[in-house]
């Protein structure tokens, strides 16, 4: 009998009292998600955070006494297991987005629009993966096309038919709409569907967001 999966321990750092609670309530009715504390600034977030076995820190950016890039800065430079950071804030705006990517967090939430995707996110972050939300991929996207990141993943790429690597390019670029794409290649949406589902699986990541910025750190952007 395989042994039940250890709940996903998140700490909550937001300077906002309804916020903190709000995120507790859905993440707590989420099952498999245990919240080991809130604190409404950064410095308490890594204070806590280290003092605690902590999964993920859901962390606003804008925040009394140290801001969220730096509380993640300083997390994430201690020494052994450290915990999976998803920045949370209210503005896609490109300074806080490049913060947060040079601090080291994995994900990159917008308050108003994301919250049916908190859950998901951090669910995602243990496993090791990113979200980024929909609303904030175009300056991502900007800052890994301007970055480039590291060699490509060579394995992956080849196992891309020229088709899906086309598919992949588009999405790369900006182009995220699946009627778009298809009228970009003059394919059908059907189409344009399986093979994004066929390349998700081939690449190992779990959404279009994912794809996407695999696709620029890859260079088909």
């Amino acid at each position: 009998m395989t042994a039940p999966r250890a709940p996903i321990r998140v700490l909550i750092a937001d300077d906002n009292r309804s916020v903190r609670k709000g995120l507790r309530l859905q993440l707590e009715a989420a099952g498999g998600i245990c919240i080991v504390g809130e604190v409404g600034n950064g410095l308490d977030a890594v204070r806590v955070a280290q003092a605690e076995t902590v999964d993920v820190v859901l962390m606003d950016m804008q925040m009394p006494g140290m801001n969220g890039a730096d509380a993640t800065r300083r997390l994430l430079a201690a020494e052994g297991d450290v915990p999976a950071v998803i920045v949370m804030t209210s503005f896609a705006v490109d300074g806080y987005i490049t913060d947060a990517i040079d601090a080291g967090a994995v994900g990159y939430l917008l308050k108003s629009y994301d919250s049916d995707q908190v859950v998901a996110a951090v669910e995602a972050a243990a496993r090791g993966e990113s979200i980024v939300s929909p609303r904030a991929i175009a300056p991502v996207l900007r800052e890994f096309v301007r970055r480039r990141g590291p060699d490509p993943d060579v394995e992956r790429l080849a196992s891309l038919s020229p088709a899906e690597r086309r598919v992949v390019a588009l999405l790369a670029s900006g182009i995220t709409a699946n009627e778009a794409i298809a009228a970009s290649l003059h394919v059908s949406v059907h189409t344009v569907r399986t093979q994004l589902q066929s390349a998700l699986r081939k690449v190992g990541v779990a959404d279009r967001t994912q794809l996407a910025l695999w696709g620029v750190r890859n260079r088909l952007g």
